[in-house]
Order: structure tokens, then sequence, then C-alpha cells
């Protein structure tokens, strides 16, 4: 009885039951480098996307945080009721000379279900919302085909809801959330959410050669 009662609560936890252990920031926090390229965008609870793309090679820093809202410095809190207009999102640094941006697209609809609307699995909400952040028109073109792209691939059945949009702002995240899945692998919502998709992205991508050769085990 024990044991079925701790499975069916790793079934219904999401995303905003995570606990605040005291955790400095994501080991993947550098200085802004000239060299690096930014992209902003949600696919789902923050803890999965972020536990994804730190492991690809040219990725050199990937921070946790809310975009798409109407609030200023919104908590993790207020974003959960939906109210604040915010997405979960991260946002990345990368090196263009190593990773493109279309593979970086290419992963992100990898790892999350672009065809579910405000929502990925049993984390309901707009803040689960599948979101694509552009700086310009140049970059918001290259969202566009990738997501035609992808949506051709037939990946995933069905038309796709991801929305692109103007980036405004960046809010990170408080302190605990950044390199959350590294620090808390055991905690219920990692070990039966965030792994499964961490070890399914490994595997393709790792033939693919595209992981960080601490990523590969």
């Amino acid at each position: 009885m024990q044991k079925i009662l701790v499975i069916l609560t790793c079934l219904i936890l999401v995303c905003c039951n995570g606990q605040e252990p005291k955790r400095p920031l994501n080991k993947n926090q550098k200085m802004d480098k000239q060299n690096l390229e930014y992209i902003t965008f949600g696919g789902g609870c923050f803890w999965c996307v972020e536990g994804v793309f730190e492991n690809l090679k040219g990725v050199e820093s990937v921070v946790s945080g809310y975009s798409g809202g109407h609030k200023a410095n919104p908590t993790y809190q207020e974003v959960c009721t939906g109210e604040t207009g915010h997405a979960e999102v991260v946002q990345v640094g990368y090196d263009p000379k190593v990773i493109s941006y279309e593979q970086m697209m290419d992963v992100f609809f990898f790892l999350h279900d672009p065809t579910q609307l405000n929502r990925q699995g049993d984390d309901i909400g707009t803040q689960y919302r599948s979101v694509i952040f552009y700086k310009d028109e140049a970059e918001k073109a290259r969202a566009e085909q990738a997501l035609k792209t992808s949506e051709a691939s037939g990946r995933w059945h069905g038309k796709y809801v991801t929305q692109i949009v103007k980036f405004e702002k960046f809010w990170p995240a408080e302190d605990y959330h950044q390199g959350y899945f590294d620090a808390n692998p055991n905690q219920p919502y990692c070990s039966a959410v965030v792994a499964p998709k961490v070890a399914k992205f490994k595997k393709h991508y790792g033939e693919l050669g595209m992981l960080k050769p601490e990523a590969v085990k």
C-alpha cells in the first residue's frame, strides 16, 4: 500500500509543487560573452527544459525564468496562478559557431509536445504554454520556418500551437530553480517527469554527437 501511494504521489505532482532547497545559482550561469547569442523559449515546466539544454555542445548558459506577462518581477507563486500572463521559460546562451539556431529549435520541438495548448501532460495552465520569443524580424522568420519544418516532419501528430512572440523582458526565476534537476534528481516530480525526458533526449542527441562530454554516460 505504501509503495502504491508513493507512485500515485509522483504521478500527480506538478512543477508548482517544488520545494525550495537552498542552493547556488546554476553552474552554467556565466558572464556574457561576445560570441554568444541568446534565445528564450518555453515548453512546459522550466526544470525539464533547463535539464536538457545544459547538456548540449555550444550551450554556455541556461537560466530559468519568466517571460510574456504583464507583471514586473513576478514570483514563482504568482506565475503559478496563471494570472501574471508569464510563461515558464529558459534563456539559453549559445555559441552559433558550435550549434545553430535551427539545431536549438530541433531540440526544443523534440523536448515537448507543441500540439498541447496551455499544458504539458499534467502541468496545466498558460504558464506551461509552448512559446518562442524572437528579438527581430529575421529571428521571427527563422522561428516560423523551424516550426513549419518540425510540424511537417510528423514528429508530433496534430497542428502545432506554439506561439511566436516578440521578446520584451526576461525575469530570472528564484535561485533555487536554477539547476533544479541536477540538484534534486530524486525529488518526485524530477524522477517521474524530468528524468525520463532527459534520458530520451540524451539517447537521441547522443547518437548525433551533440552532447557535452560530461553529459555522456
